[in-house]
């Protein structure tokens, strides 16, 4: 059985005052999350549990990230979480602080049977 990816979502989420990389981070994959129904799993008889939950972060700082949180945030599926460099700090001179913008990737895989669905290119 292979598997294949059946749904890529992005999202945005920030935190404007407190340069907190998990809390815009957890807020990018919120977001990506509330653009995504997955209504395939119940009407074709799959289970929750068969489905790899990819999901790729990315920040400036993605070593401040807590990978153990944001996996934790995930509802469903078996959720691998990795941060990258990317997003933005935007620095605000005029009130000394740093707002952190973090983008999310949210892929979910399935195995399906060789034959058992025909793959459309």
């Amino acid at each position: 059985m292979t598997e294949h990816r059946i749904i890529l979502e992005m999202g945005t989420g920030n935190d404007l005052y407190g340069m907190d990389y998990t809390k815009a981070a957890r807020r990018a994959i919120q977001d990506a999350l509330h653009h995504s129904s997955i209504v395939l799993f119940k009407s074709m008889g799959i289970d929750h549990a068969q489905m790899r939950v990819q999901v790729t972060i990315a920040v400036q700082a993605p070593e401040k990230l807590d990978i153990a949180a944001l996996t934790a945030e995930l509802p469903r599926g078996r959720a691998e979480v990795r941060g990258v460099l990317g997003g933005l700090d935007v620095y605000d001179a005029e009130n000394d602080t740093t707002h952190v913008i973090a983008t999310a990737a949210v892929e979910a895989f399935v195995p399906i049977e060789a034959g058992a669905w025909k793959l459309v290119e």
